[in-house]
């Protein structure tokens, strides 16, 4: 008997132990999901959210299991604050190896509840854009300029970036959908580093994310009711596929699209 690890042991397969790593709005819902099962599996993590209070909150629970995290008050629309993360994760240890760009806000209820191309707001459109598209894009450049070769990008999408979807605004579906494109578009450029870059697209879960929007209990009731398991998802249930493309076992996999929404795609509407 030995204790050596093979490699088809989980434990050599899903391991993230060591490896630095970059979680945008990380704060709550998927972002501190992610953060967190990275940091539970000994990765360094760097949380980066917008809002200083909730964000040091995430943080002191992530310390309190003796977890190796720091954390950095950013906003993805600025570039060089988001350089500035990136290149202090970089020098901490062995250097930046996992980039997440999770932060995206709401552009609110869509067609079925009575908001068409009409009522757009070209300043909520822009904002959502400047977050959801422009956002990622800096990150993106921030850390693929700064990472170790073999690294992993995770870019959060969205189900409703890959299909109609009548329940949210136009704004956050065409974000959302861009992204996917870029994300396919840069993983092909970083491919002969041996950086994957794959989405994974949320269907509905329990964020934050639309906890503002007039009408949201009937919007939490229309999500549910357009799974297949007939309920909205848990944040901690993006956790295994999050250790799965950070990981070394993603280390074919690059330029792809996962969804994890309940079964929102073989569900009757």
């Amino acid at each position: 008997m030995t204790d050596e690890l093979g490699p088809s042991d989980p434990r050599t397969l899903f391991d993230v132990a060591g490896r630095g790593a970059v979680v945008t709005g990380a704060a709550d819902g998927l972002g501190f999901a992610m953060a967190r099962v990275l940091a539970r599996n000994r990765a360094r993590v760097m949380l980066v959210d917008t809002d200083a209070d909730v964000l040091a909150t995430a943080t002191e629970r992530l310390l309190a299991e003796d977890l190796a995290v720091r954390s950095a008050v950013a906003d993805v629309r600025d570039a060089a604050a988001i350089d500035d993360v990136m290149t202090r994760t970089a020098g901490w240890d062995g250097g930046l190896d996992i980039v997440i760009a999770n932060a995206g806000i709401s552009s609110g209820l869509g067609r079925r509840f009575g908001n068409g191309l009409d009522t757009v707001d070209p300043e909520r459109w822009r904002a959502v854009l400047d977050v959801n598209l422009t956002g990622v894009l800096h990150t993106l450049r921030a850390g693929a300029s700064r990472m170790n070769s073999g690294g992993r990008i995770v870019i959060t999408g969205s189900v409703a970036g890959l299909d109609t979807d009548p329940l949210v605004g136009y704004a956050y579906s065409s974000s959302k959908a861009a992204t996917t494109l870029l994300a396919r578009n840069v993983a092909d450029e970083l491919a002969p580093r041996g950086i994957c870059v794959n989405v994974i697209a949320p269907g509905s879960f329990r964020t934050s994310i639309g906890s503002r929007n007039p009408g949201n209990g009937q919007m939490l009731e229309e999500l549910t009711r357009a799974t297949a398991i007939g309920r909205m998802a848990d944040p901690a249930e993006i956790e295994g596929l999050t250790l799965l493309l950070t990981s070394p076992a993603a280390g074919h996999i690059t330029g792809a699209v996962y969804t994890i929404d309940g079964g929102v795609g073989v569900a009757r509407r």
